[in-house]
């Protein structure tokens, strides 16, 4: 039958509209085309038959290394429903602020079963397309960093392209390694730019996951979000040419079950492992920046936040490397609070689990937490653990909050991942030279919304949490398998599981958005 739609088509709508028609009206382009096409079972031979390339072209490869690398612009995605921490706290009869206090988080984001990494990754990535009416044959690279996985060899990225109609040149794939693949996304698709391969085209990563515990003292630091980012010359987010790595062997936190969400998880290991990693790359990268007044050649820094606690023993981290570099060189308070811990007399690598050590550096570092650090907590204090999203909700907290007055700046970056890779480096914001451009940092800001966004959630019981996480738990592997969570549940424009079928193809649909459900219905002629 000529008019079936083609069976790897498994996006669909459930109003009387074609798929892809909400981005189109935002952003009129080819995804409008290439969607209507598949989804009505129109050959794709005309469809792949694109403009020529160089009408997609946003910037003209020459002989010169593009410039200011970077991010140009920024969205992010996170659930309609929380839980506050503190109604966990009398829910799971455990001490008052220990959740609160003790991870210095305030709420958890999280979704049941109408919502898997895909169905966030692709509400992400078309938010971003839409917001900034970027036409999707304008995206030459598309990566996504995930450790949530729902098939082990289809990546999240295939489903992307659902997205992209007839712009089928999309290199890139899914990097998986804990929560680093956001990074090595980055990485990855700023060295594509840099490169001789480059074709003028725009890069964008997706990345994010749903963070998830067996019940237990690790549920708490769970959480759900996702961050596209838009990487292109002339950024106002370039990164620096400066970084360094630190890669090694260990048995903090995995996932060896395929059959269950829950990883396996050695914290204490995991903190040592991810001090350690801030050690080795914060004292590499201010050597090779030529920075000489340690800290202070910073003006903001981002970490990579399981829970903001560890950020905040971060910062302490970061002063005790200042004292180890030069003990008699640095700030004279910080060298006699931290002179019992002189580096020849206490090896560096014996105080990861030193207690007394982190009460001294927790008060000694309290004022540069507050101006450097705390402007860039507050969604990771919100959705809590988002994973390969959580050092880039971050860095969307720091742009809300600072907006233009990031300009000039120095902005540190710290990424982990469990296994473990580390990565340092820095931003350096700016404003883009293109004239007229709208991916400026105030346009950013106004863009993301994120106050507004934050406010709209709806904050649930933890009876309600629970049931949700238990649905997540039938639903995982099944097939085939149809979604019982209610729609009210999904935020309004996300995309959202439709049914699981015996095949275990995953079809999804989109909610409409706020502003289709406040349309009055159409007279009747």
């Amino acid at each position: 039958n000529s008019s079936a739609p083609p069976p790897d088509v498994l996006l669909r709508s459930k109003r009387a509209v074609k798929p892809g028609e909400m981005l189109a009206r935002a952003c009129p382009s080819a995804i409008a085309r290439g969607l209507s096409q598949r989804a009505t079972g129109t050959t794709r031979t005309a469809a792949l038959i694109c403009a020529p390339l160089s009408a997609r072209r946003l910037h003209t490869p020459s002989s010169e290394r593009p410039q200011n690398v970077g991010i140009a612009a920024l969205e992010v995605y996170f659930p309609q429903r929380c839980v506050s921490q503190k109604d966990l706290e009398i829910a799971d009869g455990v001490s008052e602020g220990k959740y609160r206090i003790g991870l210095g988080q305030e709420r958890m984001a999280y979704v049941g079963d109408r919502e898997d990494i895909n169905s966030i990754i692709m509400t992400a990535c078309h938010n971003l397309l839409a917001k900034y009416n970027i036409s999707p044959d304008q995206i030459g690279r598309v990566e996504v960093g995930t450790e949530t996985i729902v098939d082990k060899s289809k990546s999240t990225k295939t489903h992307l392209m659902e997205l992209f109609g007839p712009n089928t040149n999309v290199e890139g794939v899914t990097s998986i390694n804990a929560c680093y693949g956001g990074t090595a996304a980055i990485l990855n698709s700023v060295a594509w730019v840099e490169s001789s391969a480059w074709d003028g085209r725009y890069a964008l990563v997706v990345c994010g996951d749903i963070a998830v515990y067996a019940p237990g003292p690790a549920r708490p630091t769970g959480g759900c979000g996702a961050v596209a980012m838009l990487v292109g010359p002339d950024a106002a987010l370039p990164l620096s040419r400066e970084r360094h790595s630190h890669a090694e062997h260990c048995w903090d936190f995995y996932k060896p079950e395929m059959h269950s969400e829950y990883p396996a998880v050695d914290g204490h290991l995991s903190n040592s492992v991810y001090l350690r990693s801030v050690d080795v790359c914060y004292g590499n990268l201010v050597r090779k920046a030529g920075i000489t007044n340690g800290v202070n050649g910073f003006d903001f820094m981002c970490f990579h936040s399981p829970y903001n606690k560890l950020v905040v023993k971060s910062v302490g981290r970061v002063l005790y490397n200042d004292f180890v570099a030069d003990p008699h060189g640095c700030d004279p308070e910080l060298a006699q609070a931290l002179a019992p811990w002189h580096p020849d007399r206490v090896p560096p690598h014996s105080t990861y689990a030193d207690r007394d050590l982190d009460k001294v550096l927790k008060k000694v570092s309290g004022a540069v937490y507050k101006s450097k650090c705390l402007p860039s907590a507050l969604l990771s204090k919100e959705l809590g653990n988002s994973y390969t999203g959580a050092l880039w909700v971050n860095l969307v907290s720091l742009v809300d909050q600072i907006r233009g007055g990031l300009v000039g700046k120095n902005v540190f970056m710290f990424s982990y991942g469990s296994g473990s890779i580390a990565t340092a480096f820095a931003l350096k914001p700016r404003v883009p030279s293109a004239q007229g451009s709208q991916f400026t940092l105030d346009g950013i800001a106004d863009t993301i919304d994120l106050q507004a966004r934050l406010s709209a959630r709806t904050e649930t019981t933890p009876g309600e949490f629970t049931a949700a996480l238990l649905l997540r738990e039938t639903a995982h592997g099944a097939a085939p398998y149809m979604p019982t969570d209610p729609l009210d549940t999904v935020t309004p424009g996300a995309f959202y599981i439709e049914e699981v079928n015996s095949s275990h193809h995953r079809v999804y649909a989109q909610k409409p958005s706020s502003e289709e459900l406040e349309e009055p219905a159409s007279a009747a002629h």
